[in-house]
């Protein structure tokens, strides 16, 4: 075991809610990296951590490295647990959730982070009034800089949407919306990381056609991109004012604006964001 995996079944720390029994019912990407960060920020004792995967051979081996019980059986780990995440495939949530129904009861909080499943039809699927959360988590969450949004089915308490909220603050930040706005947050924070990728990829190959060797101007690139967004996030600024206090009067950096404002780039990032959003509600809408 190596020393990076010992960190995540240290036991001498308390946990952050250590009565809380949780299930992960599909430790996939998304899964996987909450089962990680919930031993790694010690929000729940690892004996009250159960997670499923399809496979037998996985189940052992997940379980082997993160000393958690991690099986193929959805219906016992989702009878061991007040809290279960919902880590399945959109097209498999409601199959999913049938199948745990046995295993439901009202004071549960089912939480599914599966792109464009309203949070009703999980409640119909569950067939009680039981509370539901829907969050859209996003990629960056790999590194603990992702955002989740979460919003609320009919039958939550505040108590577990602050719950929720410590989930996903596992891996990043969080933010509360109305669920029609969840189709909004698919095509801005979900389907954005593509999109800055593009843009920080153009800027690397600008310093490539002006001169810098590419992994400088990857560097370069990637960093400027990284240090802009933090100045939003911990200043509170808006943009437009700071991108005003890098354009200096005839200086570069207002030709090389001019240039962006002719190609559209403004523009065309609006309509990403409106068309990747209508994509999530043609979805949605099945």
């Amino acid at each position: 075991m190596t020393d990076i995996d010992a960190t995540f079944i240290e036991e001498t720390v308390k946990a952050s809610f250590p009565d809380t029994t949780v299930a992960i019912l599909g430790a996939g990407k998304m899964g996987g990296l909450l089962l990680q960060a919930f031993l790694k920020n010690h929000l729940f004792a690892p004996e009250h951590l159960h997670a499923t995967v399809q496979h037998e051979e996985r189940s052992i081996a997940l379980s082997a490295q993160y000393g958690v019980d991690v099986s193929t059986d959805n219906v016992a780990a989702a009878k061991a647990s007040d809290l279960i995440l919902l880590g399945v495939k959109p097209i498999q949530v409601k199959d999913v959730v049938q199948q745990i129904r046995p295993a439901l009861r009202p004071k549960k909080l089912l939480i599914s982070f599966a792109a464009s499943v309203k949070t009703r039809a999980i409640e119909e699927a569950a067939g009680m009034d039981i509370a539901v959360i829907r969050a859209m988590p996003n990629t960056p969450s790999m590194l603990g800089a992702g955002i989740a949004a979460l919003c609320r089915g009919r039958f939550v308490t505040d108590e577990q949407m602050a719950l929720a909220s410590r989930v996903f603050e596992s891996i990043g930040r969080t933010v509360f919306v109305d669920e029609k706005h969840m189709d909004a947050v698919t095509g801005l924070s979900a389907s954005g990381p593509a999109f800055i990728y593009i843009i920080l990829e153009s800027l690397a190959e600008a310093g490539v056609k002006v001169g810098l060797p590419r992994d400088i101007a990857t560097l370069l690139a990637a960093q400027t991109t990284y240090g802009a967004a933090r100045m939003v996030l911990e200043t509170g600024y808006h943009p437009a004012l700071l991108k005003d206090a890098v354009t200096t009067p005839a200086g570069c950096t207002i030709d090389g604006i001019l240039e962006l404002e002719e190609g559209g780039l403004r523009v065309t990032l609006i309509k990403a964001v409106m068309r990747a959003a209508e994509r999530a509600k043609e979805l949605a809408e099945g």
